[in-house]
């Protein structure tokens, strides 16, 4: 099968033309970070590294790994390789741990940034015809600027409708006629129960397909996705540190994300011992950007827990895949000895039909870790029977005993009980860090 692209002699290269760029360009970066940014000569220089010595991408394995408390630590600019003059852009993350995260940007990165997202869109199917309804948030935060550059670079329709005013959005994709839906996972929920409460058939939509990211979800989800909207679910995956969205994103076979390996180089290891792993085996997800001159990152740490697939895809293009990440090396719940994900709860009481909106409630007491699973029953399946609810429950807790082998004790909500979001949904509420 062949797909769409949007920069085929490079999406399509063979491995041996992707290694030749990867090291031209890796040479290149490890110089003007050695020159121009203090952290990474220090670190070269106690290593005993020079730039020399890094010759092609297979010594990558050499360089030092580069930490989100390196740019916290040296806030605002001190991770930057150019002056400030040359800087077109800033972003900058929410900083809910700490200080922001700053992200620059020249007048080439902002290009790079564009020509990714355009190929992400591209992968999902969208064209130059195409009217792309662009949710995510605009400002500081990468993600509606980052499609919004992708929708332009290819030719296509941005509307940028950024969050909030749900009914709104809906009547603009009624009216103006929109193709792609560019949101959260759990915005797109929402917009999917919005149109249903209104009495809006998605099918009598012009919208067909949907990109969406900046927080995790599940195969589950994305099926909940497709059957309320009526579109192909696509995943894309970005972070600011590295450009934002654009980063990888999925093809129309929804076997994996394609990673633009000629801008950002992954690799997978070990979070304990740094070494690396092989193809198919899930450990932490690092990326050096071998194409950004602002920000110009070694080995970044993402803590995102994912593997790499570099078989041959059947859309064509021969960029390495990464798998939907599982979870977070920081956002991993510890209860009681047992290790879990927030998604791999999520996967379970998608399993069992219930709704995709919940939040984990984590307490201490007497010493013991708790854990209370919170979810709203599906309008359908809603009975004021107390047989059936504790019915119900049991069922629940029983499955994440024997999938998850984790203790947890399940309330269920009434349908729209947990506040909804047009960004990120907070899905755990740990009161042990209170």
């Amino acid at each position: 099968m062949q797909g769409n692209y949007f920069e085929p002699e490079l999406e399509c290269a063979s491995r041996e033309v992707l290694h030749y760029i990867q090291s031209k360009k890796l040479v290149k970066m490890v110089e003007r970070c050695y020159k121009h940014v203090p952290t990474y000569k220090k670190r070269f220089d106690e290593m005993g590294l020079l730039p020399g010595d890094i010759r092609s991408i297979d010594d990558i394995r050499k360089l030092p790994f580069t930490y989100k408390t390196d740019l916290r630590d040296t806030y605002p600019f001190g991770m930057f390789a150019v002056p400030k003059e040359e800087l077109v852009r800033v972003h900058a993350s929410s900083g809910t741990t700490g200080k922001q995260t700053v992200v620059g940007y020249t007048k080439g990165d902002i290009d790079v940034w564009a020509r990714c997202a355009a190929r992400c869109i591209t992968a999902a199917g969208g064209t130059k015809s195409d009217y792309i309804h662009i949710s995510y948030g605009y400002g500081l935060f990468t993600g509606g600027m980052g499609i919004h550059y992708g929708a332009e670079k290819l030719g296509a329709t941005a509307i940028p409708v950024s969050t909030g005013n749900t009914k709104r959005q809906i009547m603009i994709m009624q009216d103006f006629g929109s193709d792609i839906l560019c949101c959260t996972p759990s915005y797109a929920m929402y917009i999917g129960e919005t149109m249903r409460d209104m009495g809006v058939d998605p099918k009598s939509l012009k919208l067909r397909a949907g990109i969406f990211g900046a927080e995790p979800w599940t195969e589950n989800m994305r099926k909940e996705i497709e059957r309320l909207l009526s579109i192909k679910a696509y995943d894309i995956y970005g972070l600011s540190e590295i450009a934002g969205p654009g980063v990888a994103s999925e093809c129309v076979m929804q076997h994996g994300m394609h990673i633009n390996e000629d801008m950002f180089y992954p690799e997978v290891i070990d979070p304990e011992t740094g070494k690396p792993l092989p193809d198919g085996e899930y450990g932490e997800l690092v990326f050096t950007c071998i194409g950004k001159e602002a920000l110009p990152l070694l080995r970044y740490r993402t803590k995102d827990i994912c593997c790499l697939n570099h078989t041959a895809c059947e859309c064509g293009r021969t960029f390495v895949r990464m798998e939907k990440p599982r979870g977070r090396t920081d956002d991993m719940l510890i209860i009681r000895g047992i290790n879990v994900f927030p998604s791999q709860i999520e996967s379970v009481l998608l399993s069992l039909g219930m709704a995709p909106n919940y939040q984990l409630v984590i307490d201490r007491v007497n010493n013991l870790d708790t854990l209370e699973v919170q979810v709203e029953i599906n309008e359908d399946m809603f009975s004021d029977t107390v047989r059936d609810l504790e019915d119900m429950s049991r069922k629940i807790s029983n499955a994440l005993q024997s999938t998850l082998n984790v203790v947890a004790k399940v309330r269920l909500l009434e349908p729209k009980s947990i506040p909804r979001t047009d960004g990120k949904a907070k899905r755990v509420i740990d009161n042990r860090k209170v």
